[in-house]
C-alpha cells in the first residue's frame, strides 16, 4: 500500500471524462490483420513520422494480408485523414517498430514476420528500401513476435533483440516447443551472427529499459504460459554480463500468460513501474526499494473480466500503453483485448480498456463512456497525437476485423511535448530520461524502443499538465550526462538538443 500512498500525494485535475470519435472511415481503405493459427498472435502497428511534417504515419501488420502504410494528411488540429502510402507487398507481417538504425536522421522500420524478418531503411518522404542484406541482418524462417532495441555504450549501431514464439519446425509442437530468442550486435560490416538466448518461453513482448536506474538497460521478456506449459517465467537479461537475472539478483520468477509490456513512472520515484498484460489478470507492478511489488486489487488495474455484457469469463489482454489521454497530469492505461480465437475458457466479447488515472493512485474504467469499447479481437495498438493538437489519439489493429482509428476530442488540460536530439550515433537519444519539473514535483519519462504487443511508436515525449501554465525539463542523456533545467513550451513542442 506504500506505493499507493505515494501516488495519493500527486494532485490531479477534475474535468469531464475522455471522449473519442471514430475516424476509421477516414482511412483510404479498411485494413485487416488476418490469417490462420500462425497469426493468432501478432497484429501490430508502427506509428512514426516518415516525411518530416511532424504528423505520424501508420504502418499496419496484415498477417496473411499485405501490410499497409497510411500517410497522415490531417490538417493540424483538425479531423484525422490518411492517404495510401507506397510500400512493397509484404505478407506474413506480425508487427513493426520504428527506430533510426543507421543514425542518418531518418526513421527505419524493423519488421517482424512469420518468416524472415526485415529491416526497411527510411529514405525520406515515406519511401523505404529493404536493407536487410545490406546491414548483414540475417535470420532463419522463424515466427517473430517481440522486439526491442538499445544502444550499448560505445556502439555505433543499436543492439536488436528479437523474440520468437513457437518453433514451427518442431514436429512435437506447438505445446512445449517454444523457440529461442536472438540478440543482434553490429560489427564493422553490419550485424553479425546473432547470440541465442536460451531458454525461450514463447516471447510475446520485450523491452530494453533501465528498470533499476543503474545507468544501463536490461531486457525484460514477457512470455506466453499457454505454450511453454511448465517451467517458464518472465525473464530479465543483462546485456553486459550475458546472463539472465535470477533470485540471487532479486529477480522473482513470475509465471503469467505474458502478452505485452508497458512502463512508466507512476509513483514519481524516478524508476519505471510496469504493466504486463495477460490472459486473466493484468499485472501492474510498482517499483520500490525492495524490487517490483504487485499492485493491490484495489488499484483497479487488473482488468480481468469484461466490464460490458454478460460474458463473465476471463479477459485476454494484448497491447498495453501508458499515456495521459486527458492531459490532467496523471498517467492512464490503454489495454487492447480480444480472444485468441475461439478459446472457450476466455471471454468472447472482451472490450478494450481505458483505465483513467485518479488522484488517489487508483484507475477507473472509461472505455465505454469514451466511446471506444468495441468487441473485436484487438491485438496491437498505439497512443499518439496524430493531428498535432496535443491530445493522444488511438490506433487499434484487430484480428479478422478492420483496424480502428480514434480521434481524441476530450476537453483536455494543458500539455508539453518534448523531442530529443543528439549527434550520431543514436540521434534520437534512445535510453535517455526526461525529467519534467513543475510546482507539483518531478515526473520522468524514458525514451525506449520496444514493448507493447508487436507495436512501436516513435514520437516526442508527451506530458499532461492539467491547469499548470509553466514547467521546465532536463535530460539525463544515455551516457549519464545531465542537461540544465530549461523552460518548456506549454501547449507546444520543445526540442532539447545535446
Amino acid at each position: 500500500m506504500k506505493t499507493l500512498l505515494l501516488i495519493c500525494l500527486i494532485p490531479g485535475m477534475a474535468m469531464a471524462g475522455p471522449q473519442f470519435q471514430d475516424r476509421a472511415a477516414h482511412l483510404p481503405e479498411p485494413h485487416v490483420y488476418g490469417g490462420g493459427w500462425e497469426h493468432f498472435v501478432g497484429g501490430g502497428t508502427a506509428v512514426f513520422d516518415c516525411n518530416g511534417d511532424a504528423l505520424p504515419e501508420i504502418f499496419a501488420a496484415g498477417g496473411e494480408n499485405p501490410a499497409h502504410l497510411f500517410v497522415n494528411t490531417s490538417p493540424r488540429g483538425g479531423d484525422l485523414e490518411f492517404a495510401p502510402g507506397e510500400l512493397p507487398v509484404i505478407t506474413g507481417v506480425t508487427g513493426a517498430y520504428p527506430l533510426d538504425i543507421d543514425s542518418d536522421g531518418l526513421l527505419d522500420l524493423a519488421v517482424l514476420r512469420v518468416g524472415p524478418n526485415m529491416l526497411l531503411r527510411g529514405l525520406g518522404n515515406c519511401r523505404f528500401k529493404d536493407a536487410t542484406a545490406d546491414w548483414g541482418f540475417t535470420q532463419a524462417d522463424q515466427w517473430s513476435t517481440a522486439f526491442s532495441a538499445t544502444w550499448e555504450p560505445g556502439q555505433a549501431w543499436p543492439t536488436l533483440a528479437i523474440g520468437n514464439y513457437v518453433d514451427r519446425a518442431d514436429p512435437d509442437g506447438p505445446f512445449e516447443a517454444c523457440d529461442h530468442n536472438l540478440i543482434y550486435r553490429a560489427g564493422a560490416d553490419g550485424y553479425t551472427t546473432p547470440l541465442r538466448l536460451d531458454p525461450g518461453f514463447c516471447a510475446l513482448s520485450m523491452l530494453f529499459s533501465d528498470f533499476s536506474r543503474r545507468g544501463r538497460a536490461d531486457l525484460r521478456i514477457s512470455n506466453d504460459r499457454h505454450y511453454y506449459v511448465r517451467g517458464g517465467y518472465e525473464q530479465m537479461w543483462r546485456p553486459e554480463q550475458g546472463r539472465f537475472l535470477d533470485e540471487t539478483d532479486g529477480w522473482a520468477r513470475v509465471s503469467i500468460w505474458g502478452m505485452g509490456i508497458a512502463s512508466a513512472d507512476l509513483n514519481r520515484d524516478s524508476t519505471p513501474d510496469v504493466m504486463l498484460t495477460s490472459m486473466g489478470d493484468q499485472l501492474l507492478q510498482f517499483s520500490s526499494p525492495e524490487g517490483l511489488q504487485n499492485a493491490p486489487y484495489t488499484a483497479g488495474a487488473t482488468a480481468h473480466r469484461p466490464y460490458l455484457g454478460d460474458d463473465g469469463r476471463p479477459s485476454t489482454g494484448w497491447h498495453a500503453a501508458f499515456g495521459d489521454v486527458d492531459n490532467d497530469g496523471l498517467a492512464d492505461i490503454f489495454i487492447a483485448k480480444g480472444n485468441v480465437d475461439q478459446m472457450p475458457g476466455s471471454a468472447m466479447e472482451d472490450p478494450n480498456n481505458l483505465l483513467i488515472g485518479q488522484p488517489d493512485g487508483t484507475f477507473a474504467e472509461a472505455a465505454d463512456s469514451a466511446g471506444i469499447a468495441t468487441l473485436e479481437r484487438a491485438r496491437g495498438a498505439a497512443l499518439a497525437d496524430l493531428n498535432g493538437d496535443g491530445r493522444l489519439d488511438l490506433v487499434v489493429v484487430n484480428r479478422r476485423a478492420p483496424m480502428e482509428l480514434w480521434q481524441n476530442v476530450s476537453a483536455a488540460g494543458n500539455y508539453a511535448v518534448i523531442e530529443l536530439e543528439q549527434p550520431a550515433p543514436n540521434r534520437r537519444a534512445v535510453g535517455a530520461w526526461v525529467e519534467l519539473r513543475d510546482r507539483n514535483g518531478v515526473r520522468t519519462l524514458e525514451r525506449t524502443v520496444g514493448g507493447g504487443h508487436v507495436s512501436g511508436t516513435a514520437a516526442p515525449l508527451h506530458f499532461g499538465l492539467g491547469e499548470l501554465d509553466s514547467a521546465e525539463a532536463r535530460v539525463i542523456w544515455p551516457d549519464g550526462d545531465v542537461s540544465d533545467w530549461t523552460p518548456v513550451a506549454v501547449n507546444g513542442l520543445t526540442t532539447l538538443s545535446r
